[in-house]
């Protein structure tokens, strides 16, 4: 039976352009062409873990607006419990504007809409499924009283919760004693902590400042320059996988879903981050957040293809290996 991830966070709808160069401040450029997909933080890494065989419950807030319907059906096409999802009537659902370079690269600005109306009572209301989860992750694209509430819930029941802290923004100190595993990019661990990461043992102070904070576990990503995994007393580095990239939208909450779906199966942080890598690595090879996720089956090839067969996912306890 596949562990239970329940995704608490929020649901957009992208809208991208592709440009020659991010426009700067009082620039108009001319840009290329124009195209929508499903985003948002939390829905994101509900998709990448679904892809990877993980048992998902979403909990968000939707729009009851014709973007909400679009936002809830792709949830449903990906196999993802949405009876969790909330549809409130007095804001759209969100949506985001992106810029993509030529480099892949991008620049991005979020409308929240109805996940700002995300409450404490909603995730009051859904103590029972968050209590039966094997993890619970979050991000921070939801209103911060209700991050905390999600997650004195999960700890209160003895639920591994994973944190993603994006977008940066100030922590309360006791929201860190609940989590088991945080998920920064070095930007996000600078807001944190205040150390600017440019080596291992930067990684390795920011770390530790967050480990005296309450957090067990901590993963610090550098996008093409690969990831640092800190306990309290040692840091591993994993490299990241050269690819030729074509957008970089998503691919930390692909990271971070199939992070969590790898852990939920029962492996180890360091060979989870492995192949979480592995799948960033394809995402940022495709346009798009959810679009860009890999399922299980093209990760494990992948691997074959990068002769780094080490560690794969098991489906239903085979592994899937490329013919």
């Amino acid at each position: 039976m596949n562990k239970k991830i329940v995704v608490i966070g929020s649901s957009n709808i992208d809208l991208f352009m592709k440009v020659k160069n991010i426009p700067k401040p009082g620039e108009t450029i001319i840009g290329g062409e124009i195209y929508k997909s499903f985003g948002g933080k939390g829905a994101n890494q509900a998709v990448a873990a679904a892809r990877t065989i993980a048992d998902v419950t979403f909990i968000g807030s939707i729009g009851n607006d014709a973007d909400g319907t679009s936002v809830l059906n792709n949830l449903l096409n990906e196999g993802i419990d949405v009876s969790k999802v909330e549809q409130k009537t007095n804001k759209p659902t969100g949506m985001a504007l992106i810029f993509v370079d030529q480099f892949g690269e991008n620049s991005i600005a979020v409308s929240s809409g109805a996940n700002s109306c995300l409450t404490e009572n909603d995730i009051i209301n859904d103590t029972c499924v968050i209590k039966n989860a094997d993890i619970v992750l979050v991000q921070l694209e939801i209103p911060i009283n209700t991050v905390k509430t999600a997650l004195k819930i999960a700890n209160d029941n003895n639920v591994k919760v994973i944190l993603n802290p994006a977008p940066a923004l100030t922590i309360e100190e006791e929201l860190y004693s609940y989590v088991s595993i945080i998920a920064p990019n070095i930007h996000e661990a600078e807001s944190l902590t205040g150390i600017k990461i440019k080596s291992k043992n930067d990684a390795l102070t920011a770390s530790k400042i967050l480990i005296e904070k309450g957090v067990n576990n901590v993963i610090i990503t550098n996008g093409v320059h690969g990831v640092y995994i800190c306990s309290e007393d040692e840091i591993e580095f994993v490299p990241s996988y050269p690819v030729k990239t074509t957008d970089t939208t998503g691919a930390g909450d692909v990271f971070i879903g199939v992070l969590a779906s790898s852990i939920a199966k029962g492996y180890e942080i360091s060979e989870s981050v492995k192949y979480a890598n592995a799948a960033a690595a394809i995402s940022v090879t495709r346009r798009g957040a959810q679009n860009s996720a890999p399922t299980i089956s093209e990760i494990n090839s992948f691997l074959l293809d990068q002769n780094d067969n080490k560690f794969f996912i098991h489906i239903n306890g085979v592994e899937n290996e490329k013919n």
